[in-house]
């Protein structure tokens, strides 16, 4: 039997099956292991875990027989079947709140002269949140009051009104501390970050949801013409950054002219080659508006700021690429495996997408915290999670978090550090959505 070449290369880490839906791919590559490769596929399709560790001569792939390869479509675009286990994770579907704009005001032009910011860090860790006072229903109108930042250099400040909202906390302020300087570090032991490669994977979903920002950082598709992103990435807390007047949005696509296999070919077909070498390029996009919430233009000045660290583009054309959809983050605890994943361009790999699981760690009403391996450029990507949508009757992946920045302080002489998301909140849902949909009434269950 013919060995053929898979440009996939994981690190040493095996896949949880976060990307593929609970299967793991490319962890065995001999001829005689193709059993063992079918057998973890039956395990992941029914959702379940294997019991024993795997083999380490067999977590990096590097050639793998045709037949695995043959088998590759039918583990990754068909879904797992329903399970009547309980154990499920499921998407449960709550009413939000709803914000709406209430009274727009024109503001001075910005100057657009600080560079991006592609990390922040702040010293504030889960515990100096926890004990943060919860805002006022008075405080969270300035805090989701928003300022929109137009192509032509105008700039709008939208005050809104709250709606539904039942009084509960789901945010959290800060107090001020101050931390040493450090060299940060946003790798955690061994890197187990994955690059990918073959624009066979990278533009199938979901990987063709992650977009590059020209100001250097990451965002996700979640609109026929909307990217989200971090607010850092074209606002520093005082200005907006050099280049976000003009923001453009980058999109890999194929250098040559012939276009990839159409969706209506046979899976089979598209796979049986191995993964093209074919160079990929950033077709870009530019963007026509950006609302940046004032939670995080007014929060830098007491530590708040990485609580609203999120921001959306609306392109000036659509896209024409599957986007995912935005849900409410739901606690750690619920989530798959306790994970989650997103894909970044990250500095130190240049022009390559990068991949990556973790387990996520603690977490407050706006932040959740993990050790995902993560380098400057990340910042930006939609952090999210799959599961299973009990209305819909499908496994369905939804953006629940923004990839902000990295926290690290000392304490009685032990130091902490983590990688840090945006939690998509409730409030903050009704948020995004509205400026994507343009309504509330789509925008009530998340």
């Amino acid at each position: 039997m013919g060995l053929r070449r898979v440009k996939w290369r994981p690190a040493s880490r095996t896949d949880p099956g976060s990307a593929f839906g609970h299967v793991k791919p490319f962890t065995v590559c001999t001829q005689r292991h193709s059993l063992l490769v079918w057998s973890r596929a039956k395990l992941a399709l029914n959702q379940q875990e294997p019991k024993g560790p795997m083999d380490p001569e067999n977590r990096v792939c590097r050639w793998c027989p045709s037949s695995v390869l043959l088998l590759l479509p039918l583990l990754l675009l068909s879904p797992p079947p329903v399970s009547p286990s309980s154990s499920r994770p499921e998407w449960s579907l709550q009413r939000v709140p709803v914000v709406l704009p209430q009274r727009i005001e024109e503001r001075p032009a910005p100057h657009f002269l600080s560079p991006a910011r592609l990390e922040v860090t702040s010293p504030c860790d889960p515990e100096c949140h926890k004990k943060a006072a919860a805002p006022s229903y008075w405080a969270l109108r300035d805090i989701l009051a928003y300022e929109t930042l137009h192509s032509d250099g105008r700039l709008t400040e939208t005050a809104v009104g709250i709606y539904g909202y039942n009084g509960r906390s789901d945010t959290s302020a800060a107090p001020t501390s101050k931390a040493p300087s450090r060299r940060k570090r946003q790798i955690f032991g061994h890197d187990g970050r994955f690059s990918i490669a073959g624009r066979d994977f990278l533009l199938k979903y979901p990987f063709s949801v992650a977009v590059k920002l020209s100001t250097g950082c990451s965002g996700t598709l979640v609109g026929d013409r909307h990217v989200l992103t971090a607010a850092h990435c074209v606002h520093d807390g005082k200005n907006y950054v050099k280049g976000a007047q003009k923001l453009r949005v980058g999109f890999l696509k194929p250098r040559q002219r012939d276009a990839p296999s159409s969706s209506n070919s046979s899976a089979a077909n598209h796979v049986a080659a191995p993964p093209s070498d074919d160079k990929m390029k950033f077709q870009w996009i530019r963007a026509k508006r950006t609302h940046v919430p004032k939670g995080w233009v007014k929060g830098n000045a007491n530590d708040i700021g990485m609580d609203y660290d999120y921001a959306l583009l609306e392109l000036k054309k659509p896209h024409r690429r599957r986007h995912m959809k935005l849900g409410v983050s739901p606690p750690a605890q619920r989530l798959p495996g306790r994970r989650v994943q997103f894909s970044g361009f990250d500095n130190d790999r240049p022009g390559h997408l990068v991949y990556r699981f973790c387990r996520a760690g603690e977490e407050t009403s706006d932040l959740l915290y993990q050790h995902c391996d993560a380098q400057p450029g990340a910042s930006g990507s939609g952090v999210y999670v799959r599961m299973w949508d009990g209305r819909r009757r499908r496994w369905e992946r939804k953006v629940i978090g923004v990839f902000s920045g990295h926290q690290w302080l000392e304490r009685e002489g032990a130091s902490r550090e983590f990688n840090v998301a945006v939690r998509v909140t409730p409030l903050k849902y009704a948020q995004i959505c509205y400026w994507i949909k343009g309504n509330y009434l789509d925008c009530r269950e998340g």
